[in-house]
C-alpha cells in the first residue's frame, strides 16, 4: 500500500496545487476516486470533493508517522459513511474540518480524536438519524475542548447532541433545519452560563405549548439566539407560523394549561352532580309527580270535553235555532 504523504513537490495525479498557498484541490476527474495516494507535505490546504470515499480509516492522512502541517481539511460531497476511529491522527494543527454532504451512519467515539487545536468543525447534512447517539459521543471528546465553531445544520437533529456545552471553547452553534420540537431546561441552563455562545435555530419545528416554557424565556430574554425572528411554531395548529418570540407569557404557561384542564374536569363533574341531584329529586317525589300527571291530565280530558260540547252546538241547526 502506497502512502498517502510524499515528500517531494510534485502536485498528486488529478489534483491542481497552489505551492504558494499550500492549497491542494483534488475533484473527481478521468474516474479518478478516493484519497490521492501522493500528498505533498507542504500542503496546507487540502480539499478533496465528489471522491467517493467511503470509509476514513485510522490515519486516513498519514503514514509510517509521517505529520502534515495542514491546516484547512474540506472533505465535502465525497459520500463518506463511515470515520473509524483516529482516522485523523496526525493533523495536530488542522483548524478546520468540513465534512458536510456525506453520509454518515458510523461515527467512532474516537473519529476526532488527536484534532487539538481543531477550531472549526462542519457537520451540516451529513448524520443519519441512526450516527446521532454516535455523533454526541464522538463530539464528547477531549481533544475538541478549542472548538470555537460547530455547525450541524439539515441533520434531523431532536436535540442538542451535546452532554455539556462548558467543556469546549464554543462561539457559534448552528442548529438550522433539523427537528428539534424544543430544548430542555438542561440545555438552556448551559446556554445562559455559556453566553458568549451564538445559537443559530431557524427552520425547526418548535412545538409551542408549556413545554416550551424554559426555551421561551430564554429566547425573549438572551440575545444569543441570532434568528430569534426566524424562529416559528409548527405546533399546535392555532400557533403554526407565529414566531416564539411574539408569543405570550400564558401561552406556554404550564400552570395556566393545567388549570384550564383541571377547569374543564371540574365543569364536567358539577354538570355530573347535578343530573345525578335531578334524577334523585324526580325519583323521590315519584308519587307526587304521578299525581301531578294524573291531575294534568284530568283537566285536559275536561277541557276537551267542554271544546266538544261547543262544537257540537255550533253545528247542530237545531240548536243554532232555538238559540235564535
Amino acid at each position: 500500500m502506497s502512502s498517502p504523504v510524499r515528500t517531494d513537490d510534485a502536485c498528486p495525479s488529478s489534483c491542481s496545487c497552489a505551492r504558494d498557498s499550500g492549497t491542494v484541490t483534488c475533484l473527481p476527474d478521468g474516474g479518478q476516486t478516493d484519497r490521492p495516494s501522493d500528498i505533498p507535505t507542504w500542503t496546507s490546504t487540502l480539499i478533496l470533493r465528489g471522491r467517493n470515499i467511503s470509509t476514513l480509516p485510522q490515519g486516513a492522512f498519514t503514514v509510517n508517522g509521517t505529520e502534515l502541517e495542514m491546516v484547512t481539511l474540506s472533505l465535502s460531497y465525497n459520500g463518506i459513511q463511515t470515520i473509524e476511529p483516529y482516522a485523523f491522527l496526525g493533523l495536530t494543527r488542522l483548524h478546520l474540518l468540513d465534512l458536510s454532504h456525506n453520509q454518515l451512519e458510523t461515527i467512532s467515539s474516537r473519529a476526532f480524536h488527536g484534532l487539538t487545536e481543531l477550531r472549526s468543525l462542519f457537520l451540516n447534512y451529513s448524520v443519519s438519524p441512526d450516527a446521532t447517539a454516535q455523533l454526541s459521543s464522538a463530539l464528547s471528546a477531549q481533544s475538541l475542548r478549542k472548538l470555537h465553531r460547530l455547525e450541524l445544520a439539515g441533520n434531523r437533529l431532536k436535540s442538542i447532541p451535546m452532554e455539556r456545552l462548558d467543556m469546549y471553547n464554543l462561539h457559534f452553534l448552528v442548529l438550522i433545519n433539523n427537528s428539534i420540537e424544543y430544548i430542555g431546561r438542561e440545555n438552556i441552563s448551559s446556554l445562559y452560563q455559556q453566553r458568549r455562545i451564538r445559537v443559530y435555530l431557524a427552520l425547526n419545528p418548535f412545538r409551542c405549548n408549556c413545554e416550551l416554557e424554559v426555551f421561551y424565556y430564554w429566547l425573549k430574554n438572551s440575545s444569543q439566539c441570532q434568528d430569534a425572528e426566524r424562529v416559528f411554531c409548527s405546533e399546535p395548529e392555532a400557533r403554526r407560523g407565529v414566531p416564539v418570540e411574539k408569543l405570550r407569557g400564558e401561552d406556554v404557561d404550564c400552570m395556566n394549561e393545567n388549570l384550564e384542564a383541571v377547569s374543564y374536569v371540574f365543569l364536567g363533574i358539577v354538570l355530573a352532580l347535578i343530573g345525578v341531584v335531578f334524577l334523585m329529586v324526580l325519583y323521590l317525589n315519584r308519587g307526587g309527580i304521578k299525581r301531578w300527571l294524573n291531575n294534568i291530565r284530568e283537566a285536559c280530558r275536561d277541557q276537551m270535553e267542554v271544546y266538544h260540547y261547543r262544537y257540537e252546538q255550533d253545528s247542530d241547526p237545531r240548536l243554532a235555532n232555538v238559540a235564535v
